[in-house]
């Protein structure tokens, strides 16, 4: 990890505060924890995980770049598909974990252009900081806007609306499932000495049993080429579907992220999983590392996810490329906005549809997965291109 650039004392001090956390309840387990449970604690301890703690995320000076923070245009094009829902069923949105607060902006901004703004804009999010930085987003981006919107500490007791999730299954903890000739292990975390005796976060596998163990055994998983095969189900996206479910009246989910339909995601070839995290932009695969300070993510299966909509009751609208998704929405008649070609903002805002629309780039790795209630209709973002067949 030495081409990863060194954290900030003050960072470091946190990192440190966390591991004694996560020490503690490994502890108070019996010394061995799930991985979902330290990926919990890593992303969303209170006032020491990555998300619920002060580490700027979003940007240049963060650890990663989101397609909001690329263009408006993003949020122009999803605001076609918004307001058809909205006028389908009610004039709310919630979004869930809105990052800087740069959709909830240009999503706000187009809708006003169009003459259809939302009575209200909810924004779910765990993190204080966040929330401050959303605060002065919106502030600066639609002051005249900025009373439509509240904070939410949980989801509402019944919705109808439109619910935005852009990248947020991908950060929700995931087990850990290890498939060996001898059977089926989840993987956990021990706080163990090694033959030196430095101690330190590892690994340790336990037989999978429960609700992991069924899940695994459902996937029937690809056997190893070397030994084992690792990979992430990750059942907290499947319960928060359901728990969506419970709650929307009318409306759809509109669940934008990088992933694979069930198919792709468990392939012979990818034997060691998709769990990546990230550090000022760098992207790594060791999740002990300054605990609290990366990002830990886990691609989507977006199979899994439809799978638990429609058994919570919910209709599958359509599933498509970000790319198709964008198209089908109008990104390239929000580019022609921009003015004249030959223009330096014009350039700026091609490439960056080039980057949120080219296979190479984010327009085939991310997908978009509508789920809903009581719509009638094709939704716009999936006339043409629609992939349903491939979940």
């Amino acid at each position: 990890m030495s081409s990863l650039p060194t954290p900030s004392p003050d960072a470091l001090e946190q990192s440190a505060r966390l591991l004694e956390h996560v020490t503690a309840e490994i502890d108070r387990a019996g010394g061995w924890i799930p991985f979902s449970r330290y990926m919990e604690l890593a992303l969303y301890a209170p006032g020491l995980g990555y998300y619920s703690g002060g580490a700027r995320k979003f940007g240049p000076g963060g650890d990663f770049i989101t397609a909001p923070e690329l263009t408006p245009l993003f949020g122009q094009a999803l605001a076609n598909q918004v307001e058809q829902v909205m006028r389908a069923s009610a004039p709310q949105i919630i979004e869930v974990g809105a990052g800087t607060g740069l959709l909830a902006a240009d999503l706000l901004q187009e809708l006003e252009r169009r003459g259809a703004l939302p009575e209200r804009y909810d924004i779910l999010e765990l993190s204080g900081e966040l929330r401050e930085r959303q605060f002065d987003t919106l502030a600066q981006k639609v002051p005249q806007l900025a009373s439509r919107v509240r904070w939410l500490d949980a989801l509402p007791d019944t919705f109808s609306g439109v619910v935005v999730a852009n990248e947020v299954l991908d950060v929700m903890p995931v087990h850990l499932v290890v498939s060996r000739s001898e059977g089926l292990f989840e993987r956990g975390v021990v706080f163990a000495a090694d033959a030196a005796g430095h101690k330190a976060l590892r690994w340790a596998d336990t037989p999978a049993s429960g609700a992991v163990a069924d899940a695994a055994r459902a996937l029937d998983l690809p056997q190893a080429q070397q030994g084992e095969y690792v990979t992430e189900i990750n059942l907290a996206g499947r319960a928060w579907v359901a728990a969506w479910a419970e709650r929307l009246r009318q409306g759809a989910l509109l669940l934008i992220d990088y992933g694979y339909p069930r198919a792709e995601y468990y392939l012979p070839s990818r034997s060691s999983g998709t769990l990546l995290c990230y550090y000022r932009h760098h992207a790594h695969g060791d999740p002990f590392l300054w605990p609290g300070l990366n990002d830990i993510t886990a691609f989507v299966d977006f199979t899994a996810v439809a799978e638990a909509a429609f058994e919570a009751g919910l209709d599958v609208q359509g599933y498509t490329s970000q790319a198709q998704f964008l198209f089908n929405c109008g990104v390239l008649e929000c580019l022609e906005r921009r003015g004249a070609r030959e223009s330096a903002d014009y350039i700026r805002a091609a490439r960056a549809v080039q980057r949120l629309t080219t296979p190479q780039e984010m327009g085939e790795l991310f997908k978009v997965l509508a789920v809903s209630r009581g719509l009638s209709g094709p939704l716009l973002g999936f006339l043409r291109g629609d992939r349903l067949h491939a979940l």
